[in-house]
């Protein structure tokens, strides 16, 4: 019996032993992801993620810039050209703030769809544009065809079709947003990004809306 109590005795202190080893590593575990995925915010400094951020959305904003000057010349339903003008309202200034912060940081702003036509093209270069550039490929932006075929659609089909592809494109915008949350450094992009997702998730249920009514 002495040497059945001392046999348990050794097993229980064995697995006791190995429980707290298996507790002590995964504590160990569960640090290094924690820590490694958290980005420290600094009102100064910033990261390739904050210039990554700015850069991209950037030429997002600007072709949803582009969307809206389509709209100018169509016959919308107020509450869309109201919408429309929100849009210019709140994605131009931003486009400046975040050309600001480049430039701050030396680094390049991005030429964008909206500048070639701007400076005298017409919105039927806007396909190679867009291919020369190489950013169709952002969360929810357009293809240089999809953008035709808006700007070529009849009265009766271009509100909708805006619509739809608008609240695409937010939900790209919202995508990129969300990674600048994750990992960017810099505070005042990172807030921005807040405000993106905020302000657009709003639109996307206004237009949501609006398709349904």
């Amino acid at each position: 019996m002495h040497t059945d109590t001392k046999t348990r005795t050794r097993a229980l202190g064995a697995v006791a032993l190995t429980l707290l080893l298996g507790a002590g590593v995964t504590a160990c575990g569960d640090d290094t992801p924690d820590s490694a995925s958290q980005t420290e915010v600094s009102t100064t400094e910033h990261n390739d993620a904050d210039v990554a951020f700015a850069s991209d959305m950037i030429t997002h904003h600007a072709q949803a810039l582009s969307m809206v000057d389509l709209t100018l010349d169509r016959d919308l339903d107020p509450e869309v050209q109201a919408l429309a003008e929100d849009i210019r309202d709140a994605q131009g200034p931003e486009i400046e703030t975040m050309a600001d912060w480049l430039t701050q940081w030396g680094e390049d702003v991005p030429a964008t769809m909206r500048d070639h036509v701007n400076s005298g093209h017409d919105m039927g270069d806007m396909s190679d544009t867009m291919d020369d550039m190489g950013h169709d490929d952002m969360p929810g932006m357009m293809t240089s065809e999809d953008m035709e075929a808006l700007e070529n659609a009849s009265d009766a089909e271009f509100q909708d079709m805006w619509l739809e592809m608008m609240i695409e494109h937010h939900e790209g915008a919202i995508e990129m947003a969300e990674t600048e949350q994750e990992d960017g450094q810099f505070n005042d992009a990172v807030d921005l990004a807040g405000q993106i997702i905020d302000a657009q998730q709003q639109e996307i249920d206004t237009m949501q809306g609006l398709l349904d009514s």
